[in-house]
Order: structure tokens, then C-alpha cells, then sequence
């Protein structure tokens, strides 16, 4: 660089350093300005919010959070923020909630106990919107009955998810290194799998203390850890010496993929309506399926031919007869013959079923494959048929099918079947035809129906001891809320069938039952005999019952390579998580738990089965309560699906995402390109601006306020936004009352609303029913009542009436308003106090951090937290009903002046406007109201004026009027032209509405009617029609 340019770089760097200096010489003049033209009698913290306005840069300090050390109570900025920040406020105080030990529950309390335990998630499972909503309701309960005085345990569990984290597991070691389980074998299988699941399996764990969930970490518990696992074996050995537990040769839902048998509720359903080409795992081309295929058998002694149809042609291999309608008369001729199978010229009895045919339904004949469908599984049971299992573990044709077809993938088979049929002649084409295919919702594969041996539990007596637990009225031992379930719950549990609990999985509690192979045993396979199963805790009892058993005998002991069923372990929990099999000082104190609280969709599969099993092996429910929360679905009523790009994450709508980071997740999945762009329209859709961020405290309270609806919860994202702003208001209303208060500040010892003024009655008065009514909703898991209650009185009541009624006793230090300031002062702390522990349970970290704001008493040692102080109750002194109908009138003509102010034009509508008040001659009362609480209705509608008129006096010119009731009308001046089709319309509006009211209560007038609620009824009536006339002679 030339000399030159270095002193050209030089000079302007010294200018820029006076620009800088002279920027803040005038803000500091500025601040010196401001501080001299405050008046002497302005309070500390209003001369403080006046400084902040001078903009000085060392200012911006007071808004910042000194940093708090991990656990640490958190320190909090000089001054609150001018806008609330959700990132900011729920930081730092959920470590120190845990490590002062808040969440943790103590058996030797006296205090009442109430206990729950988390539904336990996958371990290897990340957070979605459904664990979102369980947390949510489950921290509300929590917290609230932790502020009521009760001893409270809410116990956190994961759960091993055998078939999904052992998918999971398989697919990553097949996508980064070509290997399967097989390949690597068990016990190195299993150490994968522990890698996995130490890498993800915190993952749950950070995101629910995310949300805020108060859960007892130091009881934290995992299905297949020792304890747990112990508990596990002595249910199973349990159950098997009390001959519930048994092992049988049944049909199973088959995973061909993963080869193992899979639950009901691990089966998806698709819905096809025609001929598709759907992809199939381990197939390179698409397989048709929704196509139904004919074919004939022939007949054996030249009688010709029966023609059958099929979604399945690969199954006719194991056919092993005809089914027809005994009452079909087509085929009368043919009852006790029998068709022969073209490939292997097995002779297939035709049998008479009604119960399975139906006459009326294509050829009224049915081939039947017992060995492979749930149907035709039945009838080989009615009709003492054969049954053949044609597939081996991984899907493809046994030597059963003949050599022809041996080895074929299935549906490789079934394209081959079709050729094979075409070439004999017997092909008799194909159609569309509607189906439900089942596929795993963990490895995507198609279930096969596949007949196993496997371990059953014998469900029937244990389900009669449930089902009367919920359904007997003189004694019911648990309470299903809501109700409708009830029904439910007597379905599944009538209709019960025997749970198979085995599964052909390496991860998972390997099931406690050891096979002898006996040294003068024909068959020496595993499982041969049914009656060399030894059941026992471990090896060494194992042993000592084989050699009870089978004395004198030489034998190999060989232990079922099997699992259990996932749904086993978790239907212990309640028990487990407690201690049991041990008497441990837990399982005496909390069991049985209080609630559970879960989704509604496994009702049956883990509802029930917990209740069976704790019944059975306890002799005790394990909760008195179930309840049962909605199904989240997007805002168009839509399941939640990543082909449609509509799925929630919780974190996202917490800290806020871009659109296109959006994008950028589902390009990470595993959707084929046309899903893909689906997904992209859908988000755009939806979410064309991203999500913004709304924080834990607003979601949680809109999805607790969410759930009155009925069975499914349309989440509406805007509707979380909506609470991320309302928890702004609340950080102002705070903010607000911090400046009023003042630093000196000291809340009152003693209230009593009496000598109070009006405004402040009238709140506590109203506050008091919030508090009844939310402790009311609470008690009956309403929890989307107690969340309107909390919400309507801090809105309507507190923040839109109260905090502005109370303005102008601030306005200035005008000592005519002494008296109102103070007890407004205190009335105003003894609110927030109140409201901010009424709304705690809802929203745990703003009510936290404004509540440790708060000043407190100095004759009392108020809490460390909010959580651990007392939930409010109802005052009886605070009940004011005359001060409520006072202020019900005075809000009725403030609502009419605003909804005449709505109708000016633009420009006038922010302006200060005269008003006027008549009043009917023989409404004095209303009249004495109105002119006593003229400064409330000034300050709520605005007004530059009021003037009471009455009957007598004559409507005031250039006005516009609304009815406020048969006994008030109010007017507003005008300064230009008013808007005439708005209030034409206005007045339309409430001529429907009062015509409705009447209308309704013409019906409860007549005789049927107690005479005390008629004439109640009749009073109404009339002023019904006094109001419809004067809105009538207004139009």
C-alpha cells in the first residue's frame, strides 16, 4: 500500500472514531435532558423507565441475564425485558428445579401420595407431537397435585421397543455395511445394538425435560435393565405355574424381513381400491397387489371342474381343500368329493362351511389354506383339515410347493403360478378387487400369515377380572374418563383371544424356558416335544427342574432363542417401576399408582394388559383412574404423516423453523421423489413462513387446552402462536405492576376486601371463581376447562379490566387517588401471586421466572419456587356477587360504546368521543350504577365524556345508539359521517340474537314447566320483547 493510501486509511479511521465519540456525548446530553425535565414527585421506577428511554448503551445490560451456572438458581436481569423471550425465560431453571431435588418423592412422607408413571417411549425414539401432548397433561397433574400437598412420584421409564430399535439397528448395518444379524450373529448382533442405544437412547430424556416434565430422574428406569428384567422372569414363571402361560401352534402376523411373528397393533393397513404396482422390500421390480385371481380345480372322476379366486395365488400351494355353502345348489352334487391340486395332485376334500361362505359372493366357492390365512385357519379347525406351511422364515416357497417353485420369492411365486396356470389350462382371469394389505409398520414388509409354534397367555379369566374392575356399578375398581371408552374397553376384553407373547427377535428379555433334547428322542429339533419345556428363573433352576422332571434320563437343556412381546415388559410397569418382585418401601407407598394417563389408541394393548397383569400377580388394580388423551392430527383433521409433510416436531415449533429447513428434514428421510414433492407442497401449504418460535410454555398450554375435543386434536399451529403472544401480555401485565409497585414495595399481611375500592373487590370477587372453577376442572381432568378459566381471567378480567381501571390512580401522583393507589398496589400483587400459582402447572417456566420477581412478604419465608408453594384456593371473604352484577352492567355499556365506536370511520375511531347514557325511569337502580362508576366506563370505552340522561330527556342529536338492555341505551357523538350499512347490520345482528334468546325460552313457558322456573322464564320474556321493540323502532 502507497503512503499515500495509508493516510487516506488513517484519517478516516479517526473520523470515524469522533463520529463515535459524538454519538455518545449526545446520548448521554439526552439522558441529562430527560432526568431534568422530571418532576420532583415521580416515583423511583418511573424515573427509571424514563432513563431507559435515554438509550444509553450501558443500559442494555440491565435487560441481560447474568450468566447462572448449571443448577443454580438463575439469576435474573436488573430490569425486565420490554418483550417477553421465550428462549430467555425457559432457560437455566430446569436444572435447578431437579438439582434441589423438587421432582423427587419421598416414601416416608406423611403428606397423601399420588403416583404415576410415564408411558414409557422407545429408547431409541425421538419426540414427537403425541409425547408432546402426554407430557403436557401428565406435568399439569403433577405440578398441580404437588402444590396441593401431596407426596408426588411420576415415574420415568424408556422402553427396549424390541422390533423398532431392532429395526432401526438392522436397516443402518445393512445401508453402511452391507451386513444382516445373521452375519454377525447373536450375542455381536446385541452389542450392536447396545452401541445404538447408548448413542440415541438420552435423546427422550433432554427433550421432556425440554418440556418441562417434572419427572423423578433418581427412579428412572429401563425395561430391560436388571431390575426390570428380573421382574419380567417372575411373571412369566408365575403365570406358567398357574397354567395361563402355554406354548401352541397357532397363526401369527409374519415378518418375513426381520422373521419374526409382530403384534396387531404393529400391522398398517393400506386401503387399495384397484390394480397397483406397489415397492416391496427385497424386490427390484413393483408387485401388483388389489387384483383378484380365478382358476379352476379339476375334479377327480371327470366331473368336470370348481372355479375359485384368489388376492394371493402363491398360497394354492398349501390348499388343502374346497369350502362351499351346504345350501348352494350348484354344488349339491359334489358334497363329499374332492378336487385334485394340479401341481401336486393332492386331493383336496370339498367341505360344507356356512359359516365362512357366502353363497352370494363370486362362485360361492372358497379354496381354503389353513396354514396361511386367519379365515381358512378356522375352518382346517372345524373340518379337521391339513395344514401345510408352503413359506420359510424369510418369505420364500418351502419344499411344500413342489419342486417347480421351491426357493421363489413369494411373489415371484405368484407370477409364476399364473404362467403355470395358464400353460394346464386353468387360468381363468383376473379383475380389480378392493383390499386392506397389511404391512409392518417397523420394516415396511407385507405381513405374511404364517402358522408357528409360540407362547400364549391364556387371557380369559384374567380379562373377566378386568372388565369387572372398570363395569361392576356397586364396587368399580377403576374409573375410565372420559366415558365413551367404557364401551370400548367391554369390547376388546369380551371378545379377548389368547396373546401371544413370543417373539423371533435377538433384542428383547430372551423368554425363560429351556428345551431337553432327550439322549432316546426321535426328533431332536428344538421344540419337538411340547412336553420338554422346562420353565424356571435361571440356568441353575433350569437344571434342577430337568432333573426332577425327567430323572434318570440323559438330556441337553437348550434355552428358547425367543423373546418376549415388547407389550409383556410394559404391561409390568406400573409394578416394576416400583420394585417388584421385592416389597420395596415404593411399591408400599405408591402402588397402586393414582392415574394413567395415556393415548386411546392402546386402550387394549397396554390399558388392559396392565390391568390383567397386575391384578393377577398383585391381587390389586395398578391406578384407580384411566385417562385417555385424543389423537394429535394437523389443523385439516389429517393423520400426521411424513409422506404428507405434516408432521410436528415439538422442538420446531419451540425454538422456530425456516421453510426451508423444513425441507431440509424431509430430505434427510427416506421418501421416494414423488412423496418428496408431496411433502415439499404440503409444508409450503402450511407453513409457508416456517413455524415461529413459540416456546415450551405456549404449546404446552395449547395442547392442554386442547383437549376437549372429541377423539382426535386438530393442531393448529397459529393457535400456539396465539399463546406465545398471550404469554407477552402476561410478561406486561408483570412488567406493569413491577413499575406501580414500586422498589419499596411490601405486600400486605392481612386483606380485607371490604374497605377496598370497588375495582378491587370486583377482582378478587372474580378471581376467587377462577380459582373455583380451575380447581373444580382440575379435579375432574377437564383440563381444557381449568385452562379457559385460568386464560379468561387473566385476559378479560385482569389484563383488559382491572390492570386499565387502575390507570389512573397511577396517573401522576394525584393525592385524591391515595387510598385507591395503595390498596390497587396490593390488590395487583395479591392477583399476580395468585394467578401466576393458578397458571403454574399449565406454563412452569414464565410463572417461575415472574413469580421469583415478585416482591414478597417480610413476616413470612415465602417458597424458593413456585412449584413447590401452595396451589391457590377459593377465599370465602373475597366473593362479592353484588360488586360482579355491578361490574357486569358497567362492561355491558362499555361493549355497546365499543361496538358504536367499531362503526366510525377510520379516523375517528382511536379518537376520544362524548357519550351519553339513558336510562328507563324505572330502572333507578341501573341509573345510580352507572353515574357511581363513570370513571371505570371513561377509562375502559375511551371516552372524552359522559352524561347520564334520563327517560325523560330528549335523545341527544348527531348521536349513534345501541341497546345495551330493556333498561340502558347509550349514544356516541359523531364528528363526521357515520358508517350507516355497518350499523344497519350491527343492529340486524342483535335483533337475531335477542329473537334466538326468545324464541328459546318461549319453549320453557309452557304448564310441563315447574311454576317457579316459569315465571322466572316470563320475567325474561319481557324483557326479551322490550328489547326487540326498541331495537325494532331504532331500524
Amino acid at each position: 500500500m502507497t503512503p499515500e493510501a495509508l493516510e487516506r486509511k488513517k484519517k478516516k479511521k479517526e473520523e470515524k472514531a469522533k463520529e463515535k465519540e459524538l454519538k455518545k456525548l449526545k446520548a448521554a446530553q439526552k439522558a441529562v435532558a430527560l432526568k431534568a425535565q422530571q418532576p420532583s414527585n415521580v416515583s423511583k421506577s418511573e424515573k427509571k423507565n424514563n432513563a431507559k428511554k435515554g438509550a444509553s448503551e450501558e443500559n442494555h445490560e440491565d435487560y441481560n441475564d447474568p450468566e447462572t451456572s448449571s443448577g443454580e438458581k438463575k439469576k435474573l436481569s436488573r430490569q425486565m425485558a420490554p418483550t417477553y423471550n421465550p428462549a430467555v425465560v425457559e432457560k437455566s431453571w430446569y436444572p435447578w428445579w431437579e438439582k434441589s431435588k423438587y421432582f423427587e418423592a419421598d416414601p416416608s412422607s406423611s403428606k397423601p401420595s399420588f403416583s404415576m408413571v410415564l408411558p414409557p417411549p422407545n429408547v431409541t425414539g425421538v419426540l414427537h407431537i403425541g409425547h408432546a401432548l402426554t407430557a403436557a397433561i401428565q406435568d399439569t397433574i403433577i405440578r398441580w397435585k404437588r402444590m396441593s400437598g401431596y407426596n408426588t412420584l411420576w415415574v420415568p421409564g424408556m422402553d427396549h421397543a424390541g422390533i423398532a430399535t431392532q429395526a432401526a439397528v438392522e436397516n443402518k448395518l445393512m445401508r453402511k455395511k452391507g451386513l444382516t444379524k445373521h452375519d454377525l450373529g447373536r450375542d455381536e448382533f446385541i452389542k450392536e445394538i447396545r452401541k445404538w442405544m447408548n448413542k440415541h437412547g438420552g435423546i427422550i430424556q433432554q427433550q421432556l425435560q425440554r418440556l418441562g416434565a417434572s419427572l423423578d430422574w433418581s427412579r428412572e428406569c429401563f425395561t430391560m435393565d436388571k431390575k426390570r428384567s428380573m421382574a419380567v422372569t417372575e411373571a412369566f414363571v408365575r403365570l406358567y405355574k398357574e397354567g395361563l402361560i402355554y406354548r401352541d401352534l397357532r397363526l401369527v402376523n409374519w415378518d418375513c424381513s426381520m422373521r419374526t411373528s409382530i403384534s396387531d397393533i404393529e400391522v398398517e393397513y393400506i386401503e387399495i381400491k384397484e390394480r397397483t404396482p406397489l415397492r416391496v422390500r427385497t424386490y427390484d421390480e413393483p408387485v401388483e397387489f388389489g387384483v383378484l385371481t380365478s382358476f379352476a380345480y379339476p375334479l377327480e372322476g371327470g366331473l368336470g371342474e370348481i372355479v375359485v379366486a384368489t388376492t394371493r395365488v402363491e398360497t394354492m400351494l398349501g390348499d388343502t381343500a374346497i369350502a362351499i355353502h351346504p345350501n348352494d345348489p350348484r354344488y349339491t352334487h359334489l358334497h363329499g368329493k374332492f378336487a385334485i391340486h394340479p401341481f401336486n395332485g393332492r386331493k383336496l376334500p370339498i367341505v360344507c362351511d356356512a359359516v365362512l361362505v357366502d353363497v352370494n359372493f363370486g362362485t360361492g366357492a372358497v379354496k381354503i389354506t389353513p396354514a396361511h390365512d386367519p379365515n381358512d385357519f378356522e375352518v382346517g379347525k372345524r373340518h379337521n383339515l391339513e395344514f401345510i406351511n408352503i413359506f420359510t422364515d424369510d418369505g420364500l416357497i418351502n419344499s411344500n410347493g413342489g419342486k417347480r417353485f421351491e426357493g421363489m420369492q413369494r411373489f415371484k411365486a405368484r407370477v409364476a403360478l399364473i404362467e403355470a396356470l395358464k400353460e394346464k389350462g386353468l387360468y381363468r382371469g383376473q379383475k380389480n378387487n378392493e383390499m386392506r394389505l397389511g404391512i409392518c409398520s417397523r420394516s415396511k414388509d407385507v405381513v405374511e400369515p404364517l402358522i408357528k409354534p409360540q407362547w400364549y397367555v391364556n387371557c380369559k379369566s384374567m380379562a373377566q377380572e378386568g372388565l369387572d374392575a372398570v363395569i361392576d356399578d356397586t364396587n368399580p375398581k377403576i374409573e375410565i374418563i372420559p366415558k365413551q371408552y367404557v364401551a370400548e374397553w367391554k369390547r376388546w376384553l369380551e371378545n379377548i383371544h389368547d396373546w401371544c407373547i413370543s417373539r423371533q427377535l435377538v433384542w428383547g428379555h430372551q423368554i425363560p424356558a429351556w428345551y431337553a433334547v432327550l439322549e432316546d428322542d426321535e426328533l431332536k429339533e428344538l421344540g419337538a416335544y411340547n412336553n420338554h419345556w422346562v420353565i424356571a428363573r435361571n440356568q441353575e433352576e433350569a437344571d434342577e427342574e430337568a432333573n426332577r422332571i425327567f430323572a434318570g434320563k440323559k438330556f441337553q437343556l437348550l434355552r428358547d432363542p425367543d423373546v418376549l412381546d415388547t407389550w409383556f415388559s410394559s404391561g409390568l410397569f406400573p409394578l416394576s417401576a416400583l420394585g417388584w418382585p421385592d416389597d420395596t418401601e415404593d411399591f408400599r407407598t405408591f402402588y397402586p399408582t393414582s392415574v394413567l394417563e395415556t393415548g386411546h389408541d392402546i386402550l387394549f394393548f397396554w390399558v388392559a394388559r396392565m390391568v390383567m397383569l397386575g391384578m393377577k400377580l398383585v391381587g390389586d388394580v395398578p391406578f384407580s383412574k384411566v385417562l385417555l388423551h385424543s389423537m394429535v392430527r394437523d389443523a385439516h383433521g389429517r393423520k400426521m404423516s411424513k409422506s404428507l409433510g405434516n408432521v410436528i416436531d415439538p422442538l420446531e415449533v419451540i425454538h422456530g423453523i425456516k421453510l426451508i429447513d423444513l425441507n431440509k428434514r424431509l430430505e434427510g428421510g427416506n421418501l421416494d421423489p414423488k412423496e418428496l414433492k408431496t411433502a415439499k407442497e404440503g409444508q409450503a401449504k402450511d407453513f409457508p413462513n416456517g413455524i415461529p418460535e413459540c416456546g415450551v410454555d405456549a404449546l404446552r398450554f395449547a395442547l392442554v387446552s386442547y383437549t376437549a375435543q372429541s377423539d382426535k386434536i386438530n393442531l393448529d399451529i397459529q393457535r400456539v402462536v396465539g399463546y406465545r403472544q398471550w404469554c407477552n401480555k402476561l410478561w406486561n401485565a408483570v412488567r406493569f405492576a413491577m413499575s406501580k409497585l414500586g422498589d419499596d414495595y411490601t405486600p400486605p399481611t392481612e386483606i380485607v376486601p371490604a374497605a377496598m375500592p370497588f375495582n378491587c373487590k370486583w377482582i378478587l370477587s372474580v378471581l376467587n371463581k377462577a380459582i373455583s372453577k380451575t380447581v373444580l376442572s382440575l379435579d375432574s381432568y377437564e383440563f381444557s376447562d381449568a385452562a379457559t378459566a385460568v386464560y379468561s381471567w387473566w385476559q378479560y378480567q385482569l389484563c383488559d379490566v382491572f390492570i386499565e381501571v387502575i390507570k389512573p390512580y397511577f396517573a401522576g401522583n394525584d393525592q385524591a387517588f391515595a387510598y385507591e393507589r395503595r390498596f390497587a398496589q396490593d390488590t395487583l400483587w395479591l392477583c399476580l401471586d395468585n394467578g401466576l400459582r393458578l397458571l403454574h402447572p399449565f406454563m412452569p417456566f414464565i410463572t417461575e421466572e415472574l413469580w421469583q420477581r415478585l416482591p414478597s412478604r417480610k413476616d413470612s419465608a415465602r417458597k424458593e419456587s413456585i412449584m413447590i408453594s401452595e396451589y391457590p384456593s377459593a377465599v370465602e371473604c373475597w366473593t362479592n356477587d353484588d360488586v360482579e352484577l355491578e361490574m357486569d352492567m358497567v362492561e355491558a355499556v362499555v361493549k355497546s360504546l365499543r361496538s358504536l365506536r367499531a362503526q366510525l370511520a377510520p379516523n375517528e375511531r382511536h379518537e376520544r368521543q362524548a357519550a351519553f347514557i339513558r336510562c328507563q325511569t324505572k330502572a333507578k337502580d341501573a341509573c345510580d350504577i352507572i353515574k357511581k362508576h363513570e370513571m371505570e366506563i371513561k377509562t375502559l370505552a375511551n371516552l372524552s365524556s359522559m352524561e347520564v340522561l334520563s327517560e325523560s330527556d330528549d335523545a341527544p342529536l348527531e348521536c349513534t345508539e345501541d341497546v345495551v338492555n330493556e333498561s340502558l341505551s347509550v349514544f356516541l357523538k359523531l364528528r363526521g359521517n357515520i358508517n350507516v350499512e355497518a350499523e344497519v347490520e350491527n343492529l340486524k345482528k342483535k335483533m337475531e340474537e335477542k329473537q334466538k334468546q326468545y324464541d328459546a325460552l318461549k319453549k320453557n313457558t309452557s304448564e310441563k314447566v315447574p311454576a317457579c322456573i316459569r315465571e322466572v322464564n316470563e320475567a325474561k320474556l319481557d324483557s326479551l320483547m322490550q328489547e326487540l321493540a326498541k331495537l325494532a323502532a331504532l331500524m
